[in-house]
C-alpha cells in the first residue's frame, strides 16, 4: 500500500512540474512559427536591408561610382567628377544622394567616405529617418515568452524547486527504505522511481524546450542573405577603394582639415627666437666664467 501511494505522489508531482514546461513548449512554438511566416513574407528594399546590415554608406557610395557622380583614389580619397559637380545630377534614391551632397559640401577638398559616415551629421541625419521611415513598414515581430522581468513569477519558481527538492529527499528516502513485497508493489516501485528521475531531468527538459523553439534571427538572415546588387556590380579594384574609404575616418577630411599655416610660422619664429636665446646665454656664459680667470694672469706682471 506505502509503495503504490508513493508512486501516486510521485507521478501527481511530476506532472505538475512538467505542465508549465509543456505550457511553455507550445506557446513558444506558436510565436516561433508565427515569426518565421511574418519573416519570410517580408522583402527589404536593398537600401533598407543594406542599413539593417549596416553597410548602407558602402552600397551608397558603390552606386555613386558606378554611376560616374564619384571617384576614389588608391588612397580611400573620394573626388567629384563632372557629372557629381552639376547641381542638375542627382541620384533617385535618397541614400545616394544625402552622400552625394555630404561630398560636394566638402568640395574641392578630397574627403573619405567615412569621415562623412561618421562626422557628417546632415547624413547621419537623413541616414538615421531613412531607416526609422522603413523600419516602420516592417512587421511587428511578437515577443518570444521566457517570463524574464516577472517577479511573482520568479518567486514562485523558487518556492516550487524548494518544495519539489524537499519532497525528492523525502520521497527518495521512503523509496529506498521500503521493501517491496509482490509483484504488484515491485511495479509501483518501478514507477516511483522513473518518477524521481524524471522530476532530477526536468530543468534539463526546460532547457531543451528553450532550445528547439528558439527562432533565432530570422530578419538577421533575411538580410545578410544578399549583397547590395551596386556593390556587387563593382570590380575588385573599385570594390577594395570604397572599402578603403569608408574605413578611413580621419586621413581625408575635406574642407574640415584645415592647415593654419600662420600659426605655423608662429611657431617656427617662437623656435628661433627660442634657439637664439640659448645661444647669446651659452655665449654669456663662456665670457662669464673667463673673467676669473684673467684677472689673477693680468696682475702677476705688475708684482713683478
Amino acid at each position: 500500500m506505502r509503495q503504490f501511494t508513493l508512486a501516486l505522489l510521485v507521478s501527481a508531482v511530476t506532472a505538475v512540474v512538467y505542465a508549465p514546461i509543456g505550457l511553455l513548449w507550445w506557446r513558444r512554438a506558436r510565436v516561433r512559427s508565427r515569426t518565421l511566416r511574418l519573416v519570410a513574407a517580408v522583402e527589404p528594399e536593398p537600401y533598407h536591408a543594406a542599413v539593417l546590415r549596416n553597410e548602407a554608406t558602402e552600397a551608397a557610395a558603390a552606386e555613386l561610382v558606378l554611376d560616374g557622380y564619384l571617384r576614389i583614389d588608391g588612397e580611400g580619397a573620394a573626388f567629384l567628377t563632372e557629372q557629381g559637380r552639376d547641381p542638375a545630377c542627382t541620384p533617385a534614391h535618397p541614400l545616394p544622394a544625402a552622400l552625394l551632397e555630404a561630398v560636394r559640401r566638402h568640395d574641392p577638398e578630397p574627403v573619405s567616405i567615412g569621415w562623412i559616415q561618421w562626422c557628417e551629421e546632415d547624413y547621419l541625419e537623413r541616414l538615421r529617418g531613412y531607416r526609422r521611415e522603413r523600419d516602420a513598414l516592417l512587421p511587428g515581430i511578437p515577443r518570444m515568452p521566457d517570463g524574464e522581468g516577472n517577479l511573482l513569477l520568479a518567486c514562485c519558481s523558487c518556492a516550487g524547486i524548494a518544495l519539489v527538492m524537499l519532497f525528492w529527499l523525502l520521497a527518495g528516502a521512503l523509496l529506498v527504505t521500503g521493501r517491496p513485497h509482490g509483484l504488484r508493489e515491485g511495479a509501483w516501485t518501478v514507477v516511483a522511481a522513473f518518477g524521481l528521475a524524471a522530476l532530477l531531468l526536468a530543468e534539463k527538459a526546460r532547457r531543451v524546450v528553450r532550445a528547439r523553439t528558439e527562432p533565432g534571427d530570422p530578419l538577421g538572415d533575411l538580410v545578410r542573405s544578399a549583397v547590395h546588387p551596386a556593390f556587387a556590380a563593382l570590380d575588385e579594384e573599385q570594390r577594395v577603394r570604397v572599402l578603403r574609404s569608408v574605413g578611413d575616418r580621419c586621413t581625408w577630411r575635406g574642407v574640415d582639415a584645415v592647415v593654419h599655416e600662420e600659426a605655423d610660422d608662429e611657431g617656427d619664429d617662437q623656435w628661433l627666437d627660442d634657439k637664439v636665446w640659448w645661444e647669446d646665454a651659452y655665449e654669456y656664459r663662456a665670457s662669464d666664467e673667463e673673467e676669473p680667470d684673467a684677472a689673477p694672469g693680468s696682475a702677476s706682471p705688475s708684482s713683478g
